[in-house]
């Protein structure tokens, strides 16, 4: 940790003021906050960000707080009441950015939208996150991740021809997480030239929808809409985890017709397969699927998992395992990557997964978690409010 708090890190000066709750939001900031941001999360009084209350896992700590607010200081304001709206209106006023990601017009009405304070800082870029953006029909519609992963068509392509799933992790607050803090960088940068700050509008279905790559060009030039199915690729075939003899899983790709040649021939040793024209191109494999999968199967259940994993190697084609949380990490490159570090909390060190982003002048931190309304007492003092006038705010519950 020392020498994490000498180093210069590529966010160093950026003040953050963050209005942020639950996942989308904090997932951005963290992301900046581990780059050397200063990020001042605003929380309610007494409650905090809802997230807080959602389990108690680590050590009395929500797994979800622990997860997306190192590296942030926290600040209880009610901005429902009018000295509250004052002090966040007052520290914009030295920030580089505002954050927010509630219902689009809420910061607006509580005297925090962007017109507002950029007129007395017009150098502030700010960054509203939503359900399904600042303009449209869909505007004040509800937004929860698994609602957007349902409407931007993420449910209808995952699962298994009888039954859809939606994806195991909140890929849609991930996404619009990942580019808020993208346009938030794109703005620094622009700021460089033109000295001024601007507005940025991302919208959880916009970013989930940019993520259904080749779909949409199936439906415009084939009419297609993709069936479900399962753990195989759309398109391509063998694609996927196949179950060995032992119930273990081995992962594999052939996607090329040199690979699908390596792979009957010094894999599974079937060269027979190569000499059916039904299975001849990738679009003939995807055609019969059927018929190739179930004979793959079969195949694969007559050796164990490490048999074919050996196979895989030596002919060196794409391979893997599928692996538990429990085997995640306490997987050997995990471990040489130093992807699990520590941080600093109000129960004492908890273990984090660092920030995957590697850069040799700019090394992420893993500082602290912050209790909350921790740092609500100095980002006051550096506001210029004394210790009379901020015990008075805590006695009229503003902070």
């Amino acid at each position: 940790m020392a020498s994490n708090e000498k180093s210069i890190r590529a966010l160093d000066g950026i003040k953050i003021l963050a209005f942020e709750q639950v996942l989308s939001g904090p997932f951005a900031t963290c992301l900046l906050a581990d780059m050397g941001a200063e990020v001042i999360k605003v929380e309610r009084p007494g409650l905090g960000d809802v997230i807080r209350g959602w389990d108690s896992v680590v050590r009395g700590l929500s797994s979800g707080y622990v997860w997306l607010n190192r590296n942030k200081r926290s600040l209880t304001v009610d901005v429902k009441k009018e000295k509250g709206r004052a002090i966040l209106q007052e520290l914009a006023k030295t920030s580089d950015i505002f954050f927010e990601n509630y219902a689009p017009g809420v910061a607006g009405r509580l005297g925090l939208g962007y017109e507002t304070l950029s007129e007395v800082n017009p150098r502030l870029i700010y960054c509203s996150l939503s359900g399904y953006g600042q303009e449209g029909p869909y505007r004040d519609v509800k937004a929860y991740d698994l609602l957007i992963q349902g409407e931007g068509g993420i449910i209808a392509t995952t699962g298994y021809p009888d039954k859809p799933a939606r994806a195991g992790l909140a890929i849609a607050d991930i996404a619009a997480g990942m580019y808020a803090a993208l346009g938030i960088l794109f703005a620094l940068y622009q700021r460089e030239k033109t000295g001024q700050g601007q507005f940025i509008d991302v919208s959880m279905l916009d970013s989930i929808v940019s993520w259904l790559g080749y779909f949409p060009h199936h439906y415009w030039h084939s009419g297609e809409e993709p069936a479900r199915v399962g753990m195989r690729h759309h398109y391509v075939t063998p694609y996927g985890p196949y179950l060995a003899g032992d119930g273990e899983y081995v992962n594999l790709a052939v996607a090329s017709a040199s690979d699908w040649e390596i792979f009957c021939r010094k894999v599974i040793e079937r060269p027979e397969l190569l000499e059916n024209p039904r299975f001849a191109t990738v679009e003939g494999r995807r055609k019969n699927r059927g018929e190739l999968e179930e004979t793959i199967e079969k195949i694969f259940l007559e050796k164990d998992h490490n048999y074919w994993l050996a196979q895989l190697k030596k002919a060196e084609l794409p391979y893997g395992e599928v692996r538990g949380i429990a085997q995640v990490l306490a997987h050997p490159q995990v471990i040489a990557r130093k992807l699990i570090r520590e941080a600093d909390s109000p129960v004492g060190r908890v273990p984090v997964i660092a920030n995957a982003l590697k850069m040799s002048g700019s090394e992420a931190r893993y500082d602290r978690i912050p209790g909350l309304g921790e740092d609500s007492e100095a980002i006051l003092k550096d506001l210029g409010y004394n210790t009379d006038a901020i015990a008075q705010l805590r006695r009229d519950k503003i902070i």
